[in-house]
């Protein structure tokens, strides 16, 4: 049967709704991450846009042949890390040779199957809370925010609680539109910029403080919290697609898109339950047309990264993380509670996550890296007493 014979109109508005939830939950949180590494305000807005291309056109690919609902989207959780890194000596050149070597581990995590088998081996607490720690930060905004920006903080706090209670995956969405319409009211001018931004191509610099600081744990947060979990997703509505080839491509796409400033692309998991559940399409055979409206209307919100990057921009950095950090939120409770749910691990993960959050740094390398590390000889020494 033709592909085209399998398309639905049913596919459309669940399609445009994932990509929107995808895109306007989210993107704070990545633009937090490239600046906080480097990136100027048009390498940043280069990066939004190859990212959201890229997942489009991933994502329309890997559906295609496939013939699944695969998902594509950018590490939120990689962006989380990105924003809570030093600054790199040697600037964003640095940074994106770490997202190359990091997709580079992507790519062989789907060519040797070994690695994948380590990455799902490392213990679950080490890994979420090494993803609280690292996501800590941005949650605490939302409070700091109300503390110096009150009527604006809790304006965007009571419309996402408000709206969570209706929808919860428009609560996040719906506060960004608020936090656009304050940041807009304090605007003496429009200041939107070009629509679609231009490609910055960025050499990289392979530094090897920054792959093991940023690099190695970007690869295991986009692993762990995204991609593994992104399969049991659609594993759990009916589809099993070969993973290999599935890293294989986001990893090349990610590889892709370091050079014009993105940081990691993975396989995505709430929104992937969105295209991949009932209410896509009641035949599971043509709910693979929804992931890839999903990625046509991805491709639609990369040309606008230009203006979005540049209305950021102008907005007090703390509006922004505080959304960020409700974006985030739910992340981070899943975290905590799959971090110290294990009561014979819960003071590995301890260590784990207050190493990583405290943002400390040795010889250039980043915390999220020595809290795992902590974590893991704690929990070792704890195995070797027993």
């Amino acid at each position: 049967m033709s592909v085209w014979r399998e398309f639905s109109p049913r596919n459309i508005p669940i399609g445009v709704l994932a990509a929107f939830v995808g895109f306007a939950s989210s993107f704070a949180v990545i633009l937090k991450g490239l600046n906080a590494v480097g990136a100027t305000p048009a390498q940043a807005a280069s990066g939004l846009m190859v990212l959201s291309i890229g997942m489009g056109l991933c994502g329309i690919l890997m559906s295609f042949l496939t013939r699944q609902p695969i998902s594509v989207v950018w590490s939120t959780p990689g962006g989380a890390l990105l924003a809570a890194s030093p600054a790199l000596a040697g600037g964003f050149p640095v940074a994106v040779g770490a997202f190359v070597f990091c997709a580079g581990l992507i790519i062989l995590c789907g060519l040797w199957k070994p690695l994948g088998r380590f990455v799902v081996a490392i213990p679950s607490p080490l890994a979420n809370a090494m993803l609280g720690g690292i996501m800590l930060h941005l949650c605490l905004a939302p409070v700091q925010a109300i503390a110096e920006l009150p009527l604006e903080g809790v304006l965007i706090l009571a419309v996402w609680a408000v709206v969570a209670r209706l929808n919860r995956l428009m609560a996040v969405p719906s506060a960004v539109l608020v936090a656009a319409v304050l940041i807009t009211l304090h605007m003496k001018a429009p200041e939107f910029g070009p629509l679609a931004p231009h490609l910055e191509f960025v050499r990289p610099e392979f530094n090897l403080a920054a792959m093991v600081g940023i690099g190695l744990p970007l690869f295991i947060v986009t692993m762990a919290s995204q991609n593994i979990p992104g399969l049991a997703v659609l594993k759990i509505n009916g589809f099993e697609p070969e993973a290999g080839p599935l890293f294989i491509s986001t990893g090349l796409f990610s590889g892709l898109a370091a050079l014009f400033g993105g940081s990691a692309l993975n396989l995505a998991a709430i929104t992937a339950a969105m295209c991949a559940g009932d209410e896509a399409h009641p035949d599971p055979a043509k709910r693979y047309w929804t992931a890839v409206i999903a990625g046509l209307a991805y491709v639609v919100f990369g040309f606008f990264a230009g203006a979005i990057t540049a209305f950021v921009s102008v907005a007090p950095p703390l509006l922004i993380e505080s959304v960020a950090g409700l974006a985030l939120l739910g992340t981070f409770s899943g975290s905590m509670v799959a971090a110290f749910t294990e009561i014979r691990h819960r003071e590995a993960a301890a260590l784990t996550f207050l190493v990583t959050a405290s943002g400390l740094t040795f010889f250039g390398i980043g915390g999220a890296f020595w809290g795992l590390l902590a974590g893991g000889i704690l929990m070792l020494l704890k195995k070797w007493r027993e």
